[in-house]
């Protein structure tokens, strides 16, 4: 599937396009503060063989430009700058003179000795040479090849300053590219807040629990919780709440963090590649297809680095070539590992460049001895000279076609090349929140516009009248169908095309939405859906989104076309790395 492609949730695009070379997070790189690797586990540096120096150099690198007269700076210049920011690619922003400079690993706060290494006409980059006095969030980051790998940027900041950033990286978006009214009101005090009121429910609960056992009361007390937060959220997309409220701006929550920020991801897609030895795997190095060779990944689930470790040992046991870039020759290019969390089935997919595997009945036998939580192995052919992971052909070597796996009362079937979000801890969070800003009372007609394969659509689903989702990848369709029969829910209906063409054709056969919720790529909302959302005047919009520029740019041709922008809570799907989701509700204003 071309990562070109508008599919799946909104997000087979992004996931595509990340799994291919840019950052690949979201090929294997989860942390557990309670495994951390040994010294052993240093990753190795391997260029693809046949690979030159040319072919892996980054782009825009080849040519020095002339120096450009009247900066502050000049290259190779070593100066201290205070650190006053951080960009959205978690480089630290400092100034000389005025003169900006980013700087690979500096943290905000700082103040820092660096070398200048490029300079542009307002903008240039340096190398950080010396600390000389460190921000209170920085960290030794704890993965041991975390300075060669480019799955995580930002280990080396704490887990509150980092949740602390992503909120303000939201805010900053919100204002410089939106133009919108922020409230302000710092991060602590929401935070304060928010645990006042679930402090508070839990507290009148317990204290009504003259009879019941410990489970029930604190189910109720988690239901009233949860009660708290729609009510408050129904009360702000109606109005009812304070107006000085909504004329000091957006409120901007503080970031949904995890308890336990490491070994969260549920799916590996790790590339291979050839040493002395045997067959290497892990991640790409910053900028490059040079692959670091791993271990173990923090940000991973411990059982996606076994399996991993394993088919490469195998693979290398009986002879199997890995696939070569350069040359378009050699077997294994790719593997890909699925852990579903709650049910602990795997998948493994083998991404080849070809149909013929040799030994495979000793692979496939070798594999399930040594791994038998392994449920489903298959293989994806994919002959291509392209960066794009798997091809057009899936095959099962072993097991079932697929594996199943829950968020929250919601089952899903995971086939290989179907998208499935990769925290399924944060995921339930970001859903939920969504539902919260949906604000349903179970009677109201919902339209999903990226549906994907109906992940949102059946959170919904479970607290409306009626659902339908829309998305253009008629694989994604199939997926969403077979998954609301499976959760034997009859009143969510899917439907092939865009949604800006398919959306205007409901609303013709007489479908009229009180809510419309978007779940789009990076590049954000196709400017005719949002003509078409205006045209249909939903009372409420919930914007869900991997992206805060495009975000901010979106809201504001809803802003502008009616609709005020009532509550945004940042939710930290990918602790450690620079992104962030963001969920927003949104209410029209003559309503």
């Amino acid at each position: 599937m071309s990562n070109t492609n508008r599919s799946g949730r909104g997000k087979n695009r992004r996931n595509s396009a990340a799994s291919q070379g840019q950052g690949n997070a979201s090929a294997s790189r989860q942390p557990s503060q309670s495994s951390r690797p040994s010294p052993r586990q240093q990753g190795k540096e391997v260029r693809p063989q046949g690979a030159s120096l040319s072919a892996v150099r980054p782009k825009g690198r080849a040519r020095e430009s002339a120096p450009i007269e009247g900066l502050p700076v000049s290259k190779n210049e070593e100066t201290v700058i205070d650190i006053i920011g951080m960009n959205h690619d978690g480089e630290g922003v400092g100034r000389a003179n005025g003169y900006t400079l980013f700087v690979q690993g500096a943290l905000p706060g700082e103040t820092v000795r660096v070398r200048v290494l490029k300079t542009k006409k307002q903008y240039g980059y340096a190398k950080m040479l010396e600390i000389v006095k460190a921000s209170p969030d920085r960290v030794s980051a704890p993965c041991p090849i975390y300075d060669q790998c480019g799955g995580c940027q930002i280990q080396h900041m704490s887990y509150a300053g980092q949740l602390a950033w992503k909120r303000q990286l939201v805010v900053d978006n919100l204002q410089r590219i939106g133009k919108l009214n922020v409230m302000v009101e710092d991060a602590e005090t929401l935070a304060s807040n928010k645990q006042d009121d679930k402090e508070g429910a839990e507290q009148r609960v317990q204290d009504d629990a003259s009879v019941g056992d410990a489970n029930q009361t604190t189910g109720q007390a988690t239901s009233e919780v949860q009660m708290i937060g729609s009510n408050r959220i129904r009360l702000r997309l109606e109005g009812v709440m304070n107006e000085e409220d909504t004329e000091q701006g957006i409120r901007v929550l503080p970031t949904m963090g995890m308890d336990e920020p490491w070994r969260y991801r549920n799916k590996a897609q790790v590339p291979i590649g050839a040493a002395e030895g045997g067959l290497v795997g892990g991640f790409y190095a910053k900028g490059s297809h040079r692959i670091i060779d791993m271990e173990s990944c923090l940000i991973q689930h411990e059982h996606n680095d076994e399996v991993v470790a394993k088919v490469k040992e195998i693979g290398s046991h009986f002879g199997i070539s890995a696939y070569n870039e350069e040359t378009g020759r050699g077997l294994l290019r790719h593997v890909v590992v699925k852990k579903a969390f709650r049910t602990g089935e795997m998948m493994l997919v083998l991404v080849t460049n070809g149909r013929d595997i040799p030994y495979k009945d000793e692979w496939i036998g070798s594999i399930r001895e040594a791994i038998p939580h392994v449920a489903s192995i298959c293989q994806n052919v994919n002959k291509k000279q392209t960066n794009v992971i798997f091809g057009d052909e899936t095959r099962v070597l072993w097991g079932r076609d697929v594996i199943y796996d829950f968020i929250g009362d919601v089952q899903f079937a995971i086939s290989p090349r179907s998208f499935y979000q990769v925290n399924p801890v944060q995921t339930e969070v970001l859903y939920g929140k969504t539902v919260e800003y949906a604000g349903l009372t179970g009677k109201e007609t919902v339209i999903d516009a990226y549906c994907g394969i109906g992940t949102i659509s059946l959170f919904l689903a479970q607290h409306a009248d009626q659902v339908y989702g829309v998305e253009i990848v008629p694989e994604a369709i199939e997926d969403a169908r077979s998954n609301a029969l499976l959760n034997e829910m009859r009143n969510v209906k899917f439907e092939v095309g865009a949604s800006e063409d398919v959306i205007p054709r409901w609303k013709e056969q007489g479908i009229e939405a009180d809510v419309i919720v978007v779940d789009p790529p990076r590049k954000g909302c196709d400017p005719r859906l949002l003509d078409t959302i205006l045209e249909m005047k939903p009372e409420r919009v919930v914007y869900v989104s991997c992206n805060p520029s495009t975000l901010a740019r979106d809201l504001r041709v809803l802003e502008d076309g009616g609709y005020r922008t009532v509550e945004v809570t940042p939710v930290d799907m990918f602790p450690h790395t620079v992104h962030v989701e963001v969920v927003i509700g949104m209410q029209r204003k003559d309503t």
